[in-house]
């Protein structure tokens, strides 16, 4: 029986692993889901490699390492962390060099308790990606107001830029022009914009998790059948409504007379990338958050669980730009029931930032054990 996976890329779709680690790249399984899969790219973040790190122990031989050099843990975690992403990258680098530069990219994400502080990130973003030294990698860097500065300078210096955590809509406008801008910048100089590599990642499946959420408070309130069906109508639809309103947003942005002078320097589009795309709610259908988002110029990052799913009993068909006006309908209904969608998404990029440092704390936490105690790690 055919692997749908492979039928994606027909509708001009890459799919990314969300869950780069040392084990995936030392057992060759990194490979074997490029081989067998169709996967092009890869991302991981702090929430990944704590658990690696937690619950592997392929990371024993760099730990013993660094306790023989006495590293502190903001060196023990660049170390261990760019290694992973540097192995990923060399793994990539074929699909890089064929796709020139479209694809074959491997994210590591800029420390999350940086995501309020410009320069600071500025300066780390800058740091990772000299010290990864590999033209696939990508920095990524929350799309925070603060954020945003950063992620322009960094391009306009030939960094290539995951912008992550993303929810709303005006925020992901600002995102794409500040792409637009930061390439406008670096062409005014005289650099190349060829080979500049970016994503825009709008996670998915936590709008409908604080929608539904809060869908469901108005629900167990209702006074009535009918105002109960209207509100229950609306149920598991806000994350991807969202989606296709922002690539319709995406296709004008990168449609404009300003991205048209940048395209006709070699400049490439910033790709739309769905995030945060398995199914946290059963009564829902396990892949369709990618079955629904699918179309030209986007990435959708798997993790296991949905790669699994989408290989056993997914159907790949151009869906993406289809229903838009209904996802327009769809927003503005659950405004007009009471749901402040801006609200809501405001709320998920702040709480996403706090869950990312948190992560983040665990494995540093993890790794200073690690460093000073042998035992403290691996399984």
């Amino acid at each position: 029986m055919a692997n749908p996976l492979l039928e994606i890329k027909r509708f001009g779709q890459s799919i990314w692993y969300d869950n780069l680690n040392r084990a995936l790249i030392e057992t060759n399984e990194l490979q074997r889901l490029i081989d067998e899969d169709a996967i092009t790219g890869g991302t991981s973040n702090p929430s990944i490699f704590e658990k690696a790190l937690s619950t592997t122990d392929f990371y024993q031989a760099d730990l013993a390492r660094l306790r023989e050099q006495h590293s502190d843990v903001a060196t023990a975690i660049d170390d261990l962390t760019i290694r992973d992403i540097q192995l990923s990258c060399d793994v990539l680098r074929p699909i890089y060099d064929r796709t020139e530069g479209a694809d074959g990219h491997a994210s590591l994400e800029v420390a999350p308790n940086l995501a309020y502080q410009t320069q600071p990130t500025f300066e780390s973003a800058r740091r990772l990606f000299k010290d990864l030294a590999k033209p696939n990698a990508m920095i990524k860097i929350p799309g925070t107001q603060q954020g945003l500065p950063a992620i322009e300078q960094c391009l306009s210096e030939g960094i290539n830029i995951n912008i992550t955590l993303l929810f709303g809509l005006k925020n992901y406008e600002q995102v794409a022009w500040t792409y637009v801008s930061a390439l406008e910048k670096r062409a005014q100089s005289g650099e190349p914009v060829d080979r500049i590599g970016s994503v825009a990642s709008f996670f998915i499946s936590r709008v409908d998790s604080l929608t539904d959420k809060n869908l469901n408070e108005r629900i167990d309130a209702a006074d009535n059948d009918a105002a109960r069906d209207e509100l229950k109508a609306l149920l598991g639809l806000a994350g991807i409504a969202n989606a296709k309103i922002a690539y319709a947003k995406y296709l004008e942005i990168f449609s404009s007379s300003r991205w048209k002078a940048l395209e006709a320097k070699g400049a490439r589009v910033q790709r739309c990338l769905w995030a945060s795309t398995s199914t946290k709610n059963p009564n829902y259908r396990d892949v369709m958050y990618l079955e629904d988002l699918m179309g030209p110029n986007t990435v959708n990052t798997l993790p296991q669980v949905t790669l699994e799913a989408f290989r056993d009993h997914g159907v790949a068909a151009a869906t993406l730009e289809r229903d838009i006006d209904d996802a327009h309908r769809t927003i503005a209904r659950l405004n007009e029931v009471g749901i402040d969608f801006d609200a809501v998404t405001d709320q998920l990029q702040t709480e996403g930032v706090d869950l990312f440092a948190k992560s983040f704390d665990t494995a540093r936490d993890t790794i200073e054990k690690a460093i000073t105690e042998p035992a403290a790690t691996g399984s």
